[in-house]
């Protein structure tokens, strides 16, 4: 894996608290809320690797629901810039295949990588929080392939909706992972 790749983006990212006197029923979303810009800033970039995108959303708090604050995450993504969408790509690892997924298939995903790679220069990126663990590989190679049918500009478009599904995925399990 290059470098420049995360070699892991956890499940639950912790989310800032403030000190118990401070928060007397303070939910996650409220703790987010009420956080240092910094540490806010620091658990929206385990959801994105993009700070103009970290800190539009740190910069709008309070959000008064979880909705508001996905509302604002989809709005930033929307507005990334090229450049933004590089750095984001520049920072997300590669899916993960099922543990259990044989070698033929840890082949095949791999060339297809290599390949998708080699035609648009970053990292596939691919939302798969709803599918199901044991249509994964199938959904991601399937994916791919016809992926790799995009013309350059159609592929930006479709890899900057991934990131957008992949942010808005991982800043809800960070906030209902820590029990909103």
């Amino acid at each position: 894996m290059p470098a420049h790749r995360l070699s892991h983006h956890p499940g639950r990212a912790a989310i800032p608290t403030l000190p118990e006197q401070a928060r007397p029923s303070a939910n996650p979303l409220e703790a987010f809320n009420r956080a240092p810009a910094e540490e806010a800033h620091r658990t929206l970039l385990t959801c994105l690797r993009s700070d103009p995108w970290a800190q539009r959303i740190t910069a709008h708090r309070p959000y008064p629901t979880l909705d508001a604050l996905l509302a604002a995450s989809d709005e930033a993504s929307y507005d990334l810039t090229p450049a933004d969408l590089v750095e984001a790509l520049a920072g997300e690892p590669l899916p993960a295949l099922p543990a259990d997924a044989y070698g033929a298939a840890h082949t095949a995903l791999d060339a297809a990588h290599a390949a998708y790679e080699s035609r648009f220069g970053h990292t596939f990126v691919l939302y798969l929080g709803d599918t199901p663990p044991e249509e994964t590989l199938d959904h991601a190679l399937e994916a791919i392939r016809s992926r790799l049918t995009n013309d350059p500009e159609k592929e930006r478009e479709v890899t900057a909706e991934e990131l957008r599904r992949l942010a808005r995925g991982r800043l809800t399990e960070t906030l209902r992972g820590a029990g909103l």
